[in-house]
C-alpha cells in the first residue's frame, strides 16, 4: 500500500483505551487521547507513577505545563492509571525498548511483558498499536504470536498495528501533535484502524503502509541522524591532528550549496540515536557496516573529550577540573544516555578533584558559571546550555579571572 495521507475518520467503535507504559511517550499520549474525549486507562508497573497521575501531579522534565494539562476538564474525566490493563477497545504499548549495554542486542523484555499482560483482556475487535521503538519484523514476529495466543487472529480478529513515536524532548507535547507520523499495519484494516485513532489528535500528516516499512522508517530516521553526526565528529577528530580549526573548515565547507556538515560534539546521547541503529545492525549484520562504524565514531567521542581535559591539566599540582553540562544535549532536562556522564565517570578515574555543574538539573545545581569555576584549573563545557554560553559571553574575564589556571576548554561550536 502506497504512503499517503490518512483519512480522518472517527472510529466510532473505539471509546477506551489503555496505553501501556505511561513514560515519556505514554503519559503525553495519554492526555492528548483523554482530551479528545476517549476513556484512557494509563497502566504502569511503576506505582509511583500510577499513583501520580490518579493524583494529577505527573509529570515528565519538559518545559511543558503538565499541571494545565492535568487540569483540563476532559482530561480530569477521562484519565485514570493502573497497574494493571483492563478490558479496552484499543490498547497502546509504549515502553522503552533499550539495547544491552555489553552486546548491543535489542532488549524487548518490556514489549514482551507488556504484550502478554494485555492477552487476558483482549477480546474481538481489539485493535493493538505497537507505539515502541522495535527492530523490524517485531510486530509480526513476536507481538503478533503473543496477541494470537487468545486464539483470535490478528487482521480478521482483532487488529494490529505499529506507530512509531516521532517527538523531541524538550517538546513532547506540541511534536506529538503536530509531527506526521508513520502508521503501518498487518493488514489493512489494521492500518487504517491506528491511522483513525491516531487523527483524533495528530495534526501532522499521517502516512499508510504496512508494519515492517513504520518499523523500518522509524529507525533509518535516527541511523541518518546518527551517521551524519559521526561524520561531522570525524571531521572534527581530523582537523586536531591537522592543526585545522574545525569550526571554520565546517563553516566554509557548508558554503557549498550541497553541503550541509552537522556540528561536532562529545558523543550521541538521548532514548533513540544512539540505540536505534543497533536495531538495524542486529537485524542485518552483514549489510550495515556504514551503521556500525558510525556508532564506534560517536561512542568514542567521551573518551577522546576525556583525555583532552586529563591532557589539559597534566603537570598540574592537584589539579581541580570543573565540568559544565550533564545532559544529553543543550536545553533539555535529560540525562538518558547522555555522553557528558561518561566524559564525568572517565574523568573521575583520572584526576582526584572533578566537579559536574548543570544549571538545568537540580541534582548537578550550581548558582552560576562564575561561582563554580572558582579556582579550578580547567572548565569544560560538556553541554552548551544557554544559560551556560550567554554568562560566558559576558562574564568570560572574570570568570577567567576567578580561575586558578585560566583554561576554558570547548568541544562544540558556541553560538555567541
Amino acid at each position: 500500500m502506497s504512503a499517503t495521507e490518512a483519512t480522518r475518520a472517527r472510529p466510532g467503535a473505539i471509546r477506551d483505551v489503555a496505553v501501556i507504559g505511561a513514560g515519556y511517550v505514554g503519559l503525553p499520549l495519554c492526555l492528548h487521547l483523554a482530551k479528545g474525549g476517549k476513556r484512557v486507562l494509563a497502566v504502569d508497573i511503576d506505582d509511583a507513577v500510577v499513583r501520580s497521575i490518579n493524583e494529577r501531579t505527573a509529570k515528565i522534565d519538559e518545559k511543558e505545563d503538565f499541571e494545565r494539562w492535568f487540569q483540563d476538564p476532559d482530561v480530569q474525566a477521562n484519565l485514570r492509571a493502573a497497574t494493571a490493563p483492563a478490558e479496552a477497545d484499543a490498547f497502546v504499548i509504549a515502553v522503552p525498548t533499550p539495547v544491552e549495554h555489553d552486546t548491543k542486542r535489542p532488549d524487548l523484555r518490556a514489549l514482551v511483558a507488556a504484550t502478554e499482560s494485555i492477552v487476558p483482556v483482549l477480546r474481538p475487535g481489539n485493535l493493538v498499536i505497537v507505539e515502541s521503538t522495535i527492530p523490524p519484523l517485531t510486530t509480526s514476529n513476536l507481538v503478533r504470536p503473543i496477541v494470537e495466543k487468545t486464539g483470535l487472529k490478528a487482521g480478521v480478529d482483532l487488529f494490529l498495528a505499529h506507530c512509531p513515536e516521532r517527538i523531541l524532548p524538550g517538546n513532547i507535547m506540541a511534536e506529538s501533535i503536530y509531527n506526521a507520523r508513520v502508521v503501518g499495519g498487518v493488514d489493512q484494516r489494521s492500518t487504517e484502524l491506528a491511522a483513525a485513532l491516531f487523527g483524533t489528535f495528530v495534526k501532522g500528516k499521517l502516512h499508510l503502509t504496512n508494519d515492517r516499512t513504520a518499523e523500518f522508517v522509524k529507525l533509518i530516521e535516527n541511523s541518518y541522524r546518527d551517521v551524519n553526526i559521526a561524520f561531522a565528529n570525524q571531521v572534527k577528530v581530523l582537523c586536531d591532528l591537522l592543526g585545522i580549526d574545525a569550526s571554520q573548515a565546517i563553516q566554509l565547507a557548508n558554503e557549498h550549496p550541497r553541503v550541509q556538515i552537522l556540528n561536532y560534539g562529545i558523543g550521541v546521547g538521548g532514548h533513540c540515536i544512539p540505540v536505534d541503529p543497533w536495531f538495524l545492525v542486529d537485524s542485518c549484520p552483514a549489510a550495515t557496516g556504514l551503521l556500525r562504524a558510525a556508532r564506534t565514531i560517536n561512542d568514542a567521542m567521551p573518551d577522546r573529550t576525556a583525555e583532552r581535559i586529563r591532557r589539559s591539566v597534566e603537570g598540574l599540582a592537584n589539579p581541580r577540573v570543573v565540568c559544565l553540562g550533564a545532559t544529553y544535549k543543550p536545553n533539555v532536562r535529560d540525562l538518558r544516555e547522555s555522553p557528558a556522564l561518561v566524559v564525568f565517570n572517565q574523568l573521575k578515574a583520572a584526576v582526584e578533584d572533578v566537579a559536574l555543574f548543570d544549571p538545568l538539573m537540580p541534582e548537578y545545581a550550581c548558582d552560576s558559571v562564575l561561582s563554580a569555576a572558582r579556582g579550578a584549573d580547567a572548565l569544560a563545557i560538556l553541554v552548551p546550555h544557554d544559560l551556560i554560553v550567554t554568562e560566558l559571553q559576558y562574564r568570560r574575564h572574570a570568570i577567567l579571572a576567578a580561575m586558578r589556571t585560566p583554561n576554558i576548554l570547548t568541544f562544540a561550536p558556541l553560538a555567541m
